[in-house]
């Protein structure tokens, strides 16, 4: 099962009302990819890449210029932020 931290959610949240003030139709889409793309990691958890300076993994979508660090948690995936590629990482 996916959960998706209070921070990632939040995360969704501000891109998709930043996006909508431009292109509703797009804030939908972008969201949309956001989700399934997670949802991915059910089948393949460890396509993310690992990087030494932060826990878990990193999910790059490039098409979306996004990036989704998550963990693994047992059979569960834990989306722990998104964020615009150009973001500075939050935690280590």
């Amino acid at each position: 099962m996916i959960y998706w931290e209070e921070d990632a959610l939040k995360d969704r949240e501000r891109i998709f009302e930043f996006l909508h003030n431009f292109n509703p139709v797009v804030a939908e889409q972008t969201d949309a990819f956001i989700q399934s793309n997670a949802e991915t990691l059910l089948g393949q958890p460890y396509i993310g890449v690992k990087r030494e300076n932060m826990k878990g993994r990193l999910l790059i979508l490039p098409d979306v210029s996004m990036l989704v660090p998550y963990s693994i948690d047992g059979v569960n995936i834990r989306v722990l932020r998104v964020m615009h590629e150009k973001q500075q990482f939050p935690f280590a």
